[in-house]
């Protein structure tokens, strides 16, 4: 068996094994779910700090992954307010203020903490500080609640499962189609391994397992079609930020945890991006 091969191998049986641990967390309660985001978090801003590190910057990793927390345990309350009372009551009741406070009370002390920090680079410490919580926690707070947006504001693990299917049906018919009639290179300085082909394969994967998903829970083709558009357009974008920021510091992977796959920011880099633009679009399209 050559390299490649080998490679594919680890990569699937890798892979299997995740999604089943992934698929089963979100399958147990919403609880398991959300416990599973706030692991993957932790995991993607500390590599994320690491590779600040590794450019010779020094975030406050205490303070991102303490605002990070308290960034996810406000949409955790909001997310049991949407589930219970629906998402325009959430939104006046529950919502504007804590992330209010949440930013008055942010913004200001992560600067006040670098006075402390003793580093030639404050700006570029404070600004790697802030570009974690906005680039992981963000979008994993964001995503608890896109199956409930496909669902009016009540829980269905099939909903989630169906997204997820999206964005990783994305990345396996992307990386296929690449690997088989990948000619034309997307974006060679960035990820050499790109190419315009596997992109559009990519796609259309993505939009006809939004298709099926549709079918299977008896939702909008046109709805599901549209969000498998944005996930795996923006997806697409998310692998290529990741991919330029290890670029910058000379790494392969941001982490070894995941045979095949490299590390949490090599697996979900993809839906760092893609889930913010996934939110907007549910909430324009319902």
């Amino acid at each position: 068996m050559n390299d490649k091969m080998k490679n594919l191998l680890v990569r699937t049986v890798s892979g299997v094994v995740m999604m089943a641990v992934f698929f089963t967390a979100i399958w147990c309660s919403h609880w398991s779910f959300r416990i599973l985001i706030l692991l993957i978090m932790f995991g993607c801003l500390f590599e994320f700090y690491n590779l600040c590190n590794r450019g010779g910057m020094q975030p406050q990793k205490a303070t991102g992954f303490i605002y990070s927390t308290l960034l996810f345990y406000i949409n955790f309350y909001i997310f049991s307010q949407f589930a219970a009372d629906g998402f325009v009551s959430a939104t006046s009741s529950g919502m504007v203020m804590p992330l209010l406070l949440y930013m008055l009370v942010m913004l200001p002390t992560i600067f006040i903490c670098e006075l402390w920090h003793k580093s030639e680079k404050p700006m570029a410490n404070i600004a790697t500080t802030l570009a974690g919580v906005i680039y992981v926690a963000v979008p994993m707070s964001l995503l608890m609640y896109i199956p409930l947006l496909l669902n009016g504001g009540v829980w269905n693990p099939v909903m989630m499962i169906g997204f997820i299917c999206i964005v990783w049906g994305n990345d396996v018919f992307a990386y296929l189609v690449g690997c088989t009639l990948g000619r034309h290179k997307m974006a060679e300085r960035i990820s050499p391994k790109k190419s315009w082909e596997g992109f559009v394969g990519g796609i259309a994967g993505a939009v006809l397992i939004g298709w099926l998903a549709s079918l299977a829970v008896g939702g909008s083709a046109a709805l599901w079609c549209g969000l498998a558009l944005v996930t795996s357009v923006t997806g697409v974008a998310g692998d290529l930020v990741e991919s330029m920021f290890k670029r910058s510091v000379g790494v392969k992977d941001s982490g070894r945890i995941m045979p095949g796959h490299g590390g949490f920011l090599d697996r979900f880099d993809a839906m760092l991006i893609s889930v913010p633009f996934a939110f907007v679009y549910l909430l324009l399209m319902l």
